[in-house]
């Protein structure tokens, strides 16, 4: 099962990919994922950032200030490992490893769990990420896959 969804990962990150990103693009991607939450009244945090610029954020509610934390700490894993950080826990759970001392990594400081996703632009490679927090691992992965979807 867990090879399933690891091919599943990816396989979405080699469909999902941008021609361009700017700052437009993080400002009309953010917006549609706050319209979609709205809609389905969830209690999320959105974040969409390129290099170290944070381009878009909503807080919508029901969401905490820990959501905010969790964003950071999944970005992360996305800025160090080049891949969505469900993707990267997935990989980690199927080989019995746990993020931590033994990767060179703080846990604290890196969160291996769905809802961040790279912001891959072809031809260049990783420049951004969109992340998405408030709900369980595999629905906030699943929400900023559909909107990178839609939008793409």
């Amino acid at each position: 099962m867990t090879d399933d969804v690891i091919s599943q990962l990816e396989a979405q990150e080699r469909d999902l990919v941008f021609t361009r990103f700017d700052n437009d693009d993080a400002w009309k991607l953010g917006s549609a994922l706050v319209i979609m939450a709205q809609r389905r009244s969830l209690p999320i945090a959105i974040d969409i950032r390129r290099g170290t610029q944070q381009l878009f954020h909503a807080a919508l509610p029901g969401s905490v200030t820990d959501n905010d934390t969790w964003i950071e700490r999944k970005v992360r894993v996305v800025e160090r490992y080049g891949v969505s950080s469900f993707l990267f826990g997935r990989r980690l759970a199927a080989r019995g490893v746990e993020l931590g001392a033994g990767l060179g990594v703080d846990p604290a400081q890196y969160a291996p769990h769905g809802g961040a996703f790279p912001v891959r632009v072809r031809d260049v490679g990783v420049v951004g990420v969109v992340t998405v927090s408030g709900l369980p691992q595999e629905d906030d992965h699943a929400l900023v896959v559909e909107a990178i979807r839609a939008f793409l």
